[in-house]
């Protein structure tokens, strides 16, 4: 007897509806497939029609009152389908079992009696959309984890706490439910926004996520609404459809060869939208480090007892063309071209414009000699 837990912390994301069709596509090929409804809202119930009565036993007289499940599951209107009905008193499991010893496993050892009569070949569970105890008994009782992830950021951010906690119940109760896989639901391939998340969630989780994508048909809330699943509500939509390709792809995942699987910790830090990747540190040298030594201020003798000098060839500056003495002591323009020398530069600078024609030019001046006089002949 196989046991998969459907849950995501995040709410609205398709649990119920894939839990109420997914077995009922299973049923439809031959499987004795039991349905736990776990969530106080009892909406599994309410989707299969059936209204808790005063009196009637339900999933919290199994798990407060240690009540055989047996006792309290209901058929169906599908062939090789039954139901463990919830209802609102389910909230007050969790503050009735606070100091109960072993309260996480409480589910689990009311399965072992189920999986001992062999009266059942699949169990599915709806777990409510929260991390409390109510989902640890979920947990701890399932051999895998099935995780709907509407293609919105909000409900790809929670897997990675769920993938957590999966990792902490393999850790310290020695065993733990595997992932069995992701399916994509309510599905709008038309939108860049489901197109992007499905993207992402494939690149991170690579084959984990189902191949078979749920999506998005009013048939399938037409059918919650008359209490039916959508086999029996419209057998041709496009909701019956994909739950019958998902059940055959699961199926098929479990004939297959199991293949060792990388741990869900690694999985999960890996999501990128999910939690940002811290750098890993340098791992430290085995080498001692060598102690400081204490050193006077630099000058040109080399110090001693200190470190190695650095001998790694220094890439040489490029050069630069400084101007030749015939030039002048002019400074470099900022290119390879020599400036001016500082004559030259003054004329340049006090060269009088020309004269417009017609016009007598200015008078030459008498050249100066060095001594600042007139050059008499």
């Amino acid at each position: 007897m196989k046991v998969i837990a459907v849950m995501n912390q995040k709410g609205g994301v398709g649990k119920t509806t894939t839990t109420c069709n997914l077995g009922a596509a299973f049923a439809r090929r031959g499987a004795r497939v039991l349905l736990i409804d776990l969530d106080p809202q009892a909406h599994l119930s309410l989707h299969l029609s059936h209204d808790v009565n005063a009196g009637t036993p339900t999933i919290y007289e199994v798990l407060v009152e240690s009540l055989p499940i047996e006792q309290a599951v209901v058929a169906t209107a599908s062939p090789n389908l039954s139901l463990l009905p919830a209802h609102i008193d389910l909230a007050s499991a969790e503050l009735e079992l606070a100091g109960e010893i072993g309260r996480e496993t409480l589910l689990r050892n009311a399965l072992a009696e189920v999986a001992s009569r062999g009266t059942h070949d699949l169990v599915l569970i709806d777990c409510p959309p929260s991390l409390g105890l109510l989902s640890l008994n979920g947990l701890t009782a399932a051999d895998e984890v099935l995780i709907p992830l509407q293609a919105e950021f909000f409900a790809l951010h929670g897997i990675s706490r769920l993938t957590d906690v999966m990792e902490k119940l393999r850790r310290r109760l020695k065993r733990g439910p595997q992932l069995l896989g992701i399916a994509l639901c309510r599905m709008q391939a038309t939108t860049r926004l489901a197109r992007e998340v499905e993207e992402e969630a494939r690149r991170h989780f690579g084959a984990r996520v189902f191949k078979t994508t749920i999506r998005q048909n009013v048939r399938l809330a037409e059918a919650s609404s008359h209490g039916q699943t959508v086999f029996e509500y419209d057998a041709s939509s496009l909701g019956a459809k994909d739950y019958t390709a998902l059940a055959a792809e699961i199926a098929a995942t479990w004939e297959a060869t199991p293949v060792t699987a990388a741990p869900l910790a690694a999985a999960a830090t890996a999501t990128a939208p999910l939690a940002r990747t811290a750098t890993p540190a340098p791992a430290k040298s085995a080498t001692p480090a060598t102690p400081a030594t204490a050193t006077t201020p630099a000058t040109a003798s080399t110090v001693t007892n200190g470190p190695a000098p650095d001998t790694t060839p220094r890439a040489e500056p490029p050069p630069r063309i400084a101007p030749s003495r015939a030039q002048g002591s002019g400074r470099s323009n900022g290119t390879h071209e020599p400036a001016l020398p500082a004559p030259a530069a003054k004329a340049v600078r006090k060269r009088a414009p020309k004269p417009s024609p017609g016009e007598p030019g200015p008078a030459s001046a008498p050249a100066e000699g060095p001594e600042g006089s007139s050059d008499r002949a």
